[in-house]
């Protein structure tokens, strides 16, 4: 399938800009909201996963953000996800259709929102997918770190998807095994992919000294596991549902 792609509309007042990666085809088809990691505004870093993801009939989305903002990206992330829940039907998305995935601390963020109820005003996607990320430290998006927060929460669950490299040298792929058996203990859906890769392989790409970031990826175990990796994404898109908290339902 040929993907169209519309690059740098502005999506909150901060004047931060993502790209839609998407088919022509039927309307509402589910939509995935993809976060870059560390690194600040490198949503053209993930293009490649992007792409991938948006051939399996999915319409993606990859904003900018900058962890190194005042709130750690925090602003940026809830404006993102703001702007997908209420525009998404506009580019062929089902909004009651939204995974949150997200790379490293893109990741961690996505993991932060689905465990603390409270944190993007009850907002919680229908799945999430956190590809190489930690959950021991503090989420951007909520300033929680996941484990603690997934230790008292008392929200419905959401499905989770957990991919990493298991050559990963930032991230060691044991974080994402940690995660997942505290998720399953809490009676929460979670399930494990991993990839001969690593940190960077996992999202296509391969790190690039001369650039200082991340590129398109040439070596064939970094082009497989992200394949890999999109159809995670797709598959977690294609099952994925509306959930509700207490809150919204009114129960």
């Amino acid at each position: 399938m040929e993907v169209r792609v519309d690059r740098g509309l502005v999506y909150g007042p901060s004047g931060k800009a993502l790209d839609i990666y998407r088919c022509d085809g039927a309307a509402r088809r589910p939509v995935v909201l993809l976060w870059h990691g560390r690194g600040p505004d490198e949503r053209d870093v993930l293009e490649p996963l992007a792409r991938a993801v948006a051939e399996r009939d999915v319409v993606v989305f990859v904003p900018d953000w900058r962890s190194d903002a005042p709130d750690g990206g925090r602003g940026h992330l809830w404006e993102s996800a703001a702007f997908v829940r209420g525009d998404a039907g506009d580019f062929g998305g089902d909004a009651d259709r939204i995974v949150l995935a997200g790379w490293s601390m893109g990741g961690r963020a996505a993991a932060g929102i689905a465990v603390n109820g409270a944190a993007f005003g009850h907002w919680r996607p229908s799945a999430v997918v956190t590809i190489a990320s930690g959950f021991d430290r503090p989420a951007p998006s909520t300033g929680g770190i996941p484990l603690d927060d997934l230790a008292t929460t008392t929200v419905e669950p959401v499905p989770f998807w957990l991919v990493h490299g298991s050559r990963d040298p930032i991230v060691d792929v044991r974080q994402a095994r940690r995660f997942a058996s505290a998720l399953r203990e809490r009676g929460w859906q979670a399930a494990v992919a991993e990839a001969e890769t690593d940190h960077a392989g996992i999202v296509m790409t391969e790190y690039d000294p001369e650039l200082g970031r991340c590129r398109a990826a040439r070596s064939r175990h970094a082009i497989e596991a992200g394949r890999r990796t999109a159809q995670v994404i797709a598959d977690a898109a294609s099952t994925s549902r509306t959930w509700t908290t207490r809150e919204e339902s009114g129960s």
